[in-house]
């Protein structure tokens, strides 16, 4: 009987590694490259710079065109886009019906995307990225701005980056989402509000970066724990097997 055992035991070992190597590697698996959003400076009411990093997700075909919706719920009364070489920025003006008032201006038209275009020989190629900017405002009294994007290749596909983020649930192709920087009265607030709309929250930062650090030794040291365990029983059964036979 124990001998039978210890052929159960080295099955269950390579069957627990098996499943921690698949968790590690689940768990440490890097996601797919989205195209993100930020800004230093846009604020609720004010002005400021946009700015797309675009990364090429292709591992054949080059980016050669970006198309950038703006709603007609958000407008933009002022929108100029930054110069880039090899690439030339079209932007569509549409009328808002009924005009919004913005800032006592009443708006009755309004850019409502931004189409940039790669000339010949240029475009994002595979492993590559780029970055698009556009200055713009006064910006729309709310917390955040959606902006969704048509990425489309040289070999004819798109990628589409519309679809929204649904309780904090995010989408296989989510739509950029732009955090509008908060106005206060104090420069160190509005400094750090400016740092974390640009991508470097330091505070929050840290904070998740500690708690994921937290979680990801708390789980490896588990699975040391589990692994000596199994190795323990190993050894033991492998001394009583002895005794057994001697």
């Amino acid at each position: 009987m124990e001998l039978a055992v210890l052929p159960r035991a080295t099955r269950m070992l390579t069957v627990s590694l098996a499943a921690i190597t698949a968790a590690l590697t689940v768990g440490g698996g890097v996601a797919s490259a989205h195209i993100g959003v930020s800004s230093a400076d846009a604020a609720p009411g004010g002005f400021g710079e946009v700015t797309f990093r675009v990364p090429n997700e292709s591992d054949t075909a080059s980016t050669t065109t970006l198309r950038v919706q703006i709603s007609r719920d958000t407008p933009l009364a002022s929108l100029r886009t930054k110069p880039i070489p090899g690439w030339t920025a079209t932007l569509t003006r549409s009328s808002i019906d009924p005009p919004v008032d913005v800032h006592g201006t009443e708006v009755s038209e309004a850019v409502t995307e931004i189409t940039w275009t790669a000339e010949p020989g240029a475009g994002i190629g595979p492993g590559q990225y780029q970055t698009f900017s556009f200055s713009g405002g006064p910006f729309p009294d709310v917390e955040e701005l959606t902006l969704p994007i048509i990425q489309i290749y040289d070999d004819g596909s798109e990628s589409a980056w519309i679809e929204p983020t649904i309780d904090g649930q995010e989408p296989e192709d989510p739509a950029p989402v732009l955090a509008l920087v908060a106005e206060t009265g104090s420069d160190d607030t509005s400094d750090n509000a400016t740092e974390a709309a640009a991508g470097g929250d330091t505070a929050a930062g840290t904070a998740d970066s500690g708690t994921s650090g937290l979680t990801v030794t708390a789980f490896v040291l588990s699975i040391a724990g589990l692994v000596a365990g199994l190795a323990g029983l190993m050894l033991g059964l492998s001394a009583r097997r002895r005794n057994a036979t001697a």
